[in-house]
C-alpha cells in the first residue's frame, strides 16, 4: 500500500511548508510515488527560451557550462525552476509507474509516451545524468525520474508528429489557443516575437482575423523575418528592435494607417519589452503577455504613465484544448512544421 498524497501535491513541498509545488522553493524528488502519483521516466527538458538565454548569457554557451547549471538548479530544488525568472519548461517522459488511486484511468497506461502539460516548475524531477544539450533549440536530454501528480496535466505524443517537434511546440500550447480564442474576424492582431511561440500564433491570428483582418509579424532577427516571410504567415513582416517602444509604436501605426493593433501578443524572451506591446495596441484593445521575461510592474506602471486603457492578460500555460489545437496547426500547415523539423530534428 503506498502512501496517501495530496491532490495538489502538498506532500512534495519541503521548503517553505504550507506552500504548493510551484511556488514552492524545493520540492521532494524521490521517485518513489504516492497513490495518487505517475512516475515518468524522463528523455529530454524542454526549458523555456528566456531561461535558457539567460543560462547561457550567465553560465557559459557550451555544453558543459550549461549542463552545470541545469543540473545545480534540480539538485538544490528538487525541479527545474530558474531563481532569476521563476520560468521553467516542460518535459517527455514515458510512463514507468501509476499509482493505485490513478489504476482506473483509461487514458493511460505503462509504457505511454506523453509530454507534461505542466511546468517543470511544478514537477518533483531527478537528473542521473545529463545526456546531451541542443543549444540552437532548448533542448535537454538525460536520464532521470519526474513525479505527475494527480490534478496534472499530460498529453501523450502523437504517432505522426517528431518527438522533438512535439515536445518544443507544447511547451509553448497556451499562447496560440489563447489566440485562437481572443482574435476575431477582421481584427488586427500583432504578434511581437518569432519563435516558436510566435510563429504558431501567427498561423492561428491569420486564420483567426480572415480575409478582413490584418496580421503583422514584429521581429529583431532580419533571419527569422526572411523565415516568416517565406512561410507565408503575416501580412506585414516588421524588424524591430522592441526594446525600443516608440519606434515599435511609429512603425505599427505606418503599418495600420494609424488605427494600431486589436490584439497583441508578445512572446519575445528578453526584457523591457512591455511598453511596445502596450503602446502598439489600440486603447480599446488587448495586450496577451506569453513572455516569462514580462515585468507586470512595468506593463501596469507604464500604461497608466501614457494614458493607455488596454486590458492586458497574462498568459496561461493551460488553455483546454490547447495540446489538440496546437498538435493541429502542423498538420494544417506543413511549411510550418517542415520548417520546424528543420530545427528540431538534428
Amino acid at each position: 500500500m503506498k502512501k496517501t498524497g495530496h491532490p495538489l501535491g502538498l506532500h512534495r513541498v519541503i521548503e517553505p511548508k504550507g506552500s504548493l509545488p510551484q511556488a514552492a522553493f524545493k520540492v521532494d524528488n524521490t521517485p518513489e510515488i504516492y497513490d495518487n502519483e505517475i512516475l515518468l521516466d524522463v528523455e529530454v527538458l524542454n526549458i523555456t527560451s528566456a531561461s535558457f538565454l539567460r543560462l547561457k548569457k550567465e553560465a557559459g554557451a557550451s555544453e558543459e557550462s550549461l549542463a552545470r547549471a541545469v543540473s545545480c538548479i534540480i539538485a538544490e530544488r528538487g525541479k527545474y525552476q530558474d531563481p532569476v525568472l521563476g520560468s521553467g519548461g516542460m518535459l517527455v517522459g514515458t510512463v514507468a509507474e501509476i499509482g493505485e488511486k490513478l489504476t482506473g484511468r483509461n487514458d493511460l497506461a505503462i509504457g505511454d509516451r506523453v509530454a507534461t502539460l505542466v511546468s517543470l516548475t511544478a514537477t518533483p524531477l531527478r537528473v542521473e545524468k545529463i545526456l546531451r544539450i541542443n543549444r540552437a533549440t532548448d533542448q535537454v536530454w538525460v536520464k532521470g525520474q519526474a513525479v505527475i501528480f494527480e490534478r496534472g496535466l499530460y498529453a501523450r505524443i502523437p504517432d505522426d508528429l517528431p518527438l522533438e517537434v512535439s515536445l518544443a511546440v507544447m511547451d509553448v500550447a497556451g499562447a496560440p489557443a489563447m489566440v485562437a480564442q481572443s482574435v476575431k474576424p477582421g481584427n488586427t492582431a500583432l504578434v511581437i516575437g518569432g519563435g516558436k511561440a510566435g510563429l504558431l500564433c501567427l498561423h492561428e491570428a491569420r486564420k483567426r482575423a480572415g480575409s478582413d483582418g490584418k496580421t503583422i509579424a514584429a521581429e529583431f532577427s532580419e533571419k527569422r523575418c526572411r523565415e516568416i516571410q517565406a512561410l507565408d504567415l503575416a501580412d506585414v513582416v516588421l524588424n524591430l528592435d522592441v526594446t525600443k517602444p516608440v519606434d515599435v509604436m511609429e512603425a505599427i501605426s505606418e503599418a495600420t494607417s494609424g488605427t494600431m493593433a486589436d490584439f497583441t501578443i508578445n512572446v519575445v524572451n528578453v526584457e523591457n519589452s512591455e511598453m511596445a506591446s502596450i503602446l502598439a495596441t489600440k486603447t480599446s484593445g488587448t495586450v496577451f503577455f506569453y513572455n516569462t521575461a514580462t515585468s507586470f510592474t512595468k506593463a501596469a506602471l507604464g500604461a497608466e504613465s501614457v494614458g493607455a486603457p488596454v486590458k492586458m492578460l497574462i498568459g496561461n500555460g493551460y488553455v483546454p484544448g490547447h495540446a489538440e489545437l496546437t498538435f493541429r496547426i502542423l498538420r494544417e500547415n506543413r511549411a510550418l512544421r517542415r520548417f520546424f523539423e528543420s530545427i528540431y530534428r538534428k
